[in-house]
């Protein structure tokens, strides 16, 4: 009876429940989109950090984020390859650059020089040409999302870094960051080359320690050699990159604004549609009292409509967002909506229409049952 009553007062004003599935439609394609965005950016800022092969990172001091790391002069390998538990120390060099493009136009890109044979770094989810390729005189690799903003077409295409000629020999799909910057993927000794560093120069060396050793430890003895220079693990610099490029540029905030923006509309929008419902049934809910129901059935006769108002808004939501979603793939930001967060936006939504029903159930909360024999 009591979903039977709660489908009933639902659909007994048609342009009303629809005034309330819009509001929580709209209120859920702005949140997945918003933190479909968060997540998509995330990921992205974070990528080159979990994909690498290390458990420690040597970087300069003060390093931000991944493309923003100073010159390491080379000694720090030979420190870390003395260190009790390292097994390597594979040399990287990560910096913005410039790509001249053909038509002489320039793009800011981040070269990223790595020799994938020591393991390390390298392209992924290559889909022409391979990581020898790479090794061929002037070759770099790049990803498809940038062809328009590189000027390049394809394999062979070329352009120049830094005055010298670079030709596309390889190519990869979703390699994407969220300077919106292209990642030039090379050797480290073109890199360094490129980017006039010293033969033993690096960005950063990726550190893996021996199986069963003491990452903590290692890290510890490695900050005692190196004083000069910061050993972060790829939790610690993945969680910097993110304070650098969401919270210091602000991005986060506003994406983190805009979903609780939609959350309160939503609210608001249900809040105000179960109320007034409430308020046009309140003789009925009044005679419902005399007959014996007790506030708590009446409590979730409310509370099932708000359940239903969730379900249906999400459905009628997502079916619009998905599509969206699945359009910005391809795009510099894509929209990533994994089935956790999916999941995790129903709990919201379902939530939030039940705090809707706050203001309706304290107003059926005073009725008097004596009301109904004064009509």
């Amino acid at each position: 009876m009591i979903f039977t009553l709660a489908l009933r007062n639902l659909f007994h004003d048609r342009m009303r429940l629809i005034v309330t599935i819009v509001g929580i439609l709209f209120s859920i394609v702005l949140v997945a989109i918003q933190l479909g965005l968060y997540s998509g950016a995330s990921r992205m800022i974070v990528s080159m950090i979990e994909r690498a092969d290390a458990d420690l990172w040597i970087a300069a001091y003060k390093t931000s984020s991944f493309e923003e790391s100073g010159v390491l002069t080379g000694r720090e390998r030979y420190a870390a390859l003395s260190t009790p538990g390292v097994v390597s120390a594979v040399p990287m060099v990560a910096s913005f650059s410039r790509w001249k493009k053909k038509n002489g136009g320039k793009q800011l890109c981040v070269i990223i020089g790595t020799d994938p044979a020591e393991g390390g770094l390298a392209p992924w989810n290559i889909v022409a040409g391979d990581l020898a390729t790479i090794r061929l005189p002037d070759a770099v690799a790049v990803d498809r999302t940038y062809f328009k903003t590189l000027d390049v077409n394809g394999l062979g295409d070329t352009g120049e870094i830094n005055g010298t000629r670079v030709r596309v020999k390889a190519l990869t799909h979703g390699i994407r960051s969220f300077t919106t910057n292209p990642y030039i993927f090379t050797t480290l000794d073109r890199a360094r080359s490129l980017l006039n560093i010293p033969p033993d120069g690096a960005s950063y060396y990726l550190i893996n320690v021996a199986d069963g050793a003491d990452i903590a430890k290692v890290q510890a003895d490695l900050q005692r050699r190196l004083p000069d220079v910061e050993i972060l693990t790829q939790a610690e610099f993945s969680a910097r990159s993110l304070a650098r490029w969401l919270f210091g540029t602000g991005a986060g905030i506003a994406l983190i604004g805009g979903t609780l923006l939609g959350s309160l509309v939503g609210t608001v929008i249900v809040a105000q549609t179960l109320y007034s419902s409430t308020k046009d049934h309140l003789n009925e809910f009044a005679t419902l009292r005399a007959l014996g129901s007790s506030s708590g059935y009446i409590h979730k006769v409310i509370l099932t409509q708000a359940a239903l108002s969730a379900i249906l808004g999400y459905a009628l939501g997502m079916a619009i967002a998905l599509p969206v979603i699945v359009m910005s793939q391809n795009s510099a930001l894509p929209i990533i909506m994994t089935p956790i967060l999916a999941a995790g936006l129903f709990a919201l939504t379902v939530f939030m229409c039940a705090i809707s029903a706050i203001a309706a159930i304290m107003k059926v909360t005073r009725i008097d049952p004596a009301m109904v024999f004064a009509r």
